[in-house]
């Protein structure tokens, strides 16, 4: 009987090994098959091959479409072309040959990097599900962790849980839609603001997960829509960490300083030639006395992120002209506190306000029209 046994025993774990042996070597050749650089592929485990794997083919789904789309899938960019220079997937087309293939994919390639290069942030295709089903690979530039880290995951696990309710709204892939373009449903524009992990320290340094800073993003895109089912579907967004670069100030640009309630407290001496006022004039008005009536949600919204995110830009919104019309403008801006020299630097309160840089972005529309009466002359004299 013990000889039995032991003979069971050895044609057992003889079986484990083999059914080991053959996933072993499935797991290698899914991993060879990735769009990925070989140094990357050989390190990956059996949970992210899988993870990859299914991001990859929900990518494939999106992308590979029926003629009447080819339009919009000829200007997209193929999932392993940004995958770090790795292999290209080969969709079947039997009307090019492998030349002309080979030219497109290199075009397609150098316009992306040029694309990403000027890009002020990176690419997220997310899933009705919040899954991150696409990241371009220069996410790493601004947050630390690497497209292959985070493909697969869902957003949910890496975003604050104070926004989950605001990205789940604009996850809602079945809103009103505005337009169909070759078989792809444009769905309305998506504008928030998210805060997410991050791994780079103040130094430019990668940390570990653990302990990831929370870096804010503004999000902005589109849903697009298929006639396929929603899975097939997804929320397409360019991401920019804030605050954003302010180098390229010019005379375009005023800075301006505000109490938690918008009112100002200092502006520059450039909103004079932009809007007509003084700084003088403007010190203990709000900010909503300067906008158009139709654009006060934007402002609103723009001033609920800062009380809780503590940064956000605004979008475009109408800002009045003194004497008459508006320009469009777009604001950044971040909650500080204000340094007040002290004996002690122990301060046991420290007040903050609101900084905003102003971006004017066109001239002045309708001068002859006055929509609200701090745009009069006389208005200020009292």
């Amino acid at each position: 009987m013990t000889a039995n046994r032991e003979k069971r025993r050895a044609i057992s774990r003889e079986a484990a090994k083999r059914r080991r042996r053959v996933e072993s070597d499935m797991f290698e050749d899914l991993s060879r098959l990735l769009p990925l650089q070989p140094s990357v592929g050989a390190n990956l485990d059996k949970p992210s091959v899988i993870r990859l794997t299914l991001s990859y083919i929900r990518m494939h789904t999106l992308l590979k479409v029926n003629a009447a789309s080819e339009a919009w899938t000829s200007h997209t960019v193929g999932y392993g072309q940004v995958l770090g220079g790795g292999e290209q997937w080969r969709a079947c087309d039997g009307g090019h040959d492998d030349g002309e293939k080979d030219a497109e994919t290199a075009q397609a390639m150098e316009e992306t990097n040029m694309y990403l290069s000027i890009l002020e942030g990176f690419l997220m295709v997310l899933s009705a599900e919040g899954d991150m089903i696409y990241l371009s690979d220069n996410i790493s530039k601004y947050m630390g962790l690497t497209q292959t880290e985070l493909m697969g995951h869902n957003i949910f696990d890496l975003t604050h849980p104070c926004d989950h309710g605001e990205i789940r709204n604009n996850l809602r892939l079945m809103g009103a839609c505005a337009c169909f373009l070759e078989g792809v449903w444009c769905g309305a524009k998506r504008d928030f603001v998210m805060r997410i992990k991050s791994t780079l320290t103040h130094r430019e340094r990668s940390a570990n997960l653990k302990s990831a800073t929370w870096k804010i993003l503004h999000c902005q895109g589109r849903v697009k829509l298929r006639s396929t089912p929603s899975s097939a579907s997804c929320l397409l967004l360019t991401c920019r960490p804030l605050p954003l670069s302010h180098t390229l100030l010019s005379t375009h640009t005023f800075t301006s300083q505000h109490n938690m309630d918008m009112r100002f407290t200092y502006c520059d001496q450039g909103v004079t030639l932009l809007l007509g006022y003084s700084p003088e004039e403007l010190l203990g008005r709000s900010i909503y006395d300067l906008c158009h009536t139709l654009d006060t949600s934007c402002l609103t919204k723009n001033h609920l992120n800062l009380c809780l995110k503590s940064q956000s830009a605004s979008g475009q919104y109408r800002m009045l002209v003194r004497g008459g019309g508006y320009v469009w403008v777009e604001s950044h801006s971040a909650v500080i506190p204000i340094v007040r020299p002290s004996k002690s630097r122990l301060s046991s309160y420290q007040p903050l306000c609101i900084l905003c840089v102003t971006y004017v972005l066109s001239g002045v529309e309708q001068p002859s029209l006055q929509f609200s009466l701090d745009q009069t002359t006389d208005r200020y004299l009292s």
